[in-house]
């Protein structure tokens, strides 16, 4: 029913760039969303580590404390300018949208308006507190960092599974009307699943990030104490989140088996309906089935409805023109479970080792991993919201509104997609540039001599 009156109400635009415009969305959102991983996550890893500071008195935590938070208001200030290009691109890029439905969502970005300002802030507070503040004072400030981080990534996750899962409006003459915004954004059933995933993907990257840049300097003969201890905070976080992450993908391929079965048919190239599913593992969809892929029998129906012989709806529940393109969201969706698995298997050796055997693991292949580790949860983060948004398609509205109905009309959008690009590049040249240099800034710490294998000191009082 919704199909038939996006059809009516909602005209396709002339748009010859259609394609351009949503390249450049997409070029936006791969930029800001490692950035939101680490607005949701570090300031905690930063308040642990002042708080083991303020416990302990070991100057370690406190040196690791003030570098990390030195990075934390760098990255704070690239997301600033990713976040701003990325809001008005939705104005500019999807007018049809914003006029229709604008009234149903915009209070999603009103209130991350306010967690920004409270972010911007005490982050500046925290920064440029340190040997300023009182040491608790200090300490307190960072807490609306991190709780400011959470909410602004809540309400934006909570737009975004609106536009998942539309709901809180009646549409008529192409408008949303009888509008229940807070119910539309925090009582939509999609929220929840798609939120919690996001907030624990927030400590995989960027735990792993983080352990990766230390993993590095053990790599290059420096293991001083101050490089244990980064290691350790920042490779916990992510070896225990990211085996905790599985059982939340139970919860959402449960989720969106129930409300968008075409998105899981596309992500496990179901052709037709069927009892008693497969999974495949690899393969390729050929337009009716999954070929040169490996299948285990009523796998899928078991993983998506905890019962091996239940029907999941196939591609054939649609007509062609509102299937998303099946290969695209099959090959992030296998290229983000397949890294998941090996971030996994790093996470169960780490915590193995670390609480098992009571020290750091000490053969150089671990490390070698660890570095390889942070760009590819960066890379499966982005497979991951590929599945989710080009598995809608093509609706940008699901089940109301094409993306085709929502492009603006304007010309421009290969001059200014050239542009973006430009921009991304400068702004991604100065920010390594910052965080490089601040990387190598000496400490007394960093400059100690070296301890030798690695050892499990960090729970020394």
């Amino acid at each position: 029913m919704h199909a038939i009156l996006a059809t009516t109400l909602f005209a396709p635009v002339n748009q010859s760039y259609l394609f351009q415009a949503r390249q450049m969305q997409a070029l936006s959102f791969s930029v800001h969303i490692p950035l939101v991983c680490f607005g949701i996550a570090f300031p905690a890893l930063v308040l642990f580590a002042e708080w083991r500071y303020l416990r302990t008195g070991q100057p370690v935590f406190g040196q690791i404390a003030k570098t990390w938070s030195k990075a934390m208001i760098t990255l704070f200030g690239v997301g600033v300018v990713t976040g701003t290009i990325l809001s008005f691109e939705f104005g500019l890029l999807w007018p049809g949208m914003m006029a229709s439905f604008g009234n149903v969502f915009g209070l999603g970005f009103a209130l991350e308006g306010f967690s920004f300002f409270v972010e911007a802030i005490f982050i500046a507070i925290y920064v440029y507190g340190w040997d300023r503040l009182a040491p608790k004072a200090h300490f307190l400030c960072g807490f609306p960092v991190a709780i400011a981080g959470v909410t602004g990534s809540f309400f934006v996750i909570s737009t975004n599974a609106w536009m998942n899962h539309p709901s809180g409006f009646v549409l008529k003459d192409g408008r949303a009307t009888d509008v229940h915004p807070w119910a539309a954004l925090f009582g939509n059933p999609y929220l929840w699943h798609e939120f919690v995933h996001m907030y624990f993907a927030g400590y995989v990257v960027t735990g792993f990030i983080v352990a990766g840049y230390y993993a590095w300097r053990y790599l290059q003969g420096n293991w001083s104490r101050y490089e244990q201890t980064g290691l350790t905070i920042a490779l916990s976080a992510a070896a225990i989140a990211t085996p905790l992450q599985g059982i939340i993908g139970d919860w959402v391929a449960r989720d969106v088996a129930q409300m968008q079965p075409v998105k899981l048919a596309a992500m496990e190239g179901v052709g037709q309906t069927t009892n008693g599913a497969p999974e495949h593992l690899l393969g390729w969809y050929n337009g009716q089935e999954v070929v040169y892929g490996i299948a285990v029998p009523h796998m899928l129906s078991l993983l998506a409805f905890h019962d091996p012989n239940a029907t999941v709806k196939g591609l054939d529940a649609v007509p062609f023109d509102q299937r998303p393109p099946v290969n695209v969201v099959r090959f992030a969706f296998q290229t983000m479970v397949g890294i998941a698995s090996l971030l996994s298997l790093v996470s169960v050796i780490y915590l193995y080792v670390r609480f098992r055997l009571k020290r750091l693991p000490a053969t150089p292949w671990f490390y070698r991993t660890v570095v390889l580790a942070g760009p590819l949860s960066v890379v499966a983060l982005i497979a991951g919201w590929i599945t989710t948004e080009v598995g809608r398609q093509p609706w940008v509205v699901f089940g109301f509104m094409r993306t085709a109905q929502a492009v603006t009309g304007a010309k421009g959008i290969p001059v200014g997609y050239g542009t973006l690009i430009l921009v991304y590049l400068g702004l991604g040249t100065v920010a390594a540039w910052l965080l490089v240099k601040l990387g190598r800034a000496p400490t007394k710490l960093s400059n100690a001599p070296s301890e030798g294998k690695p050892s499990g000191f960090i729970y020394a009082r």
